[in-house]
């Protein structure tokens, strides 16, 4: 798999019926290894390790409703209360982040009103924080880390 602008991981991998699979810590299965599973293993494990947030706080493909459509979030991070805080969407490495990919994380949160919101292919990452009183976001340098 490709290289990516995050930290090495070691990861637990292995081979069934002509696809690789990748232990997923967080579901605690493996599943199929796709490029955008590179992606969304190595993000989450960032928030855990780098950033401190604590495993029992982040989801993955976490089921939601958005105008009658279940849709999934790529990664979820609540907060101490249970409340969605960090919304994470992630792409294969190949794939341009453009406006749609920020539109397609904005109507997410327009359900979960989560105060960060963050878009990666694994080699760009954009943080921005929500501005809910002017239904807006602003960009950040950095997410925050995890604080109690």
């Amino acid at each position: 798999m490709q290289k990516l602008n995050l930290p090495n991981y070691t990861f637990k991998l292995k081979s069934t019926e002509n696809k690789t699979l990748i232990f997923d810590n967080f579901r605690k299965k493996y599943v199929v290894l796709t490029p955008e599973e590179w992606v969304r293993q190595h993000f989450a494990t960032f928030l855990l390790k780098e950033k401190n947030y604590p495993l029992t706080l982040i989801a993955i493909e976490k089921q939601l409703k958005v105008l009658n459509l279940v849709k999934r979030t790529d990664i979820l991070v609540f907060n101490t209360n249970g409340e969605p805080n960090i919304i994470v969407e992630c792409k294969a490495p190949n794939i341009t982040i453009n406006q749609e990919t920020f539109d397609q994380i904005a109507r997410y949160n327009l359900k979960l009103k989560a105060e960060f919101l963050v878009v990666t292919n694994g080699i760009h990452h954009y943080y921005c924080k929500m501005d809910f009183e002017n239904e807006s976001y602003v960009f950040l340098k950095d997410l925050p880390k995890y604080k109690n």
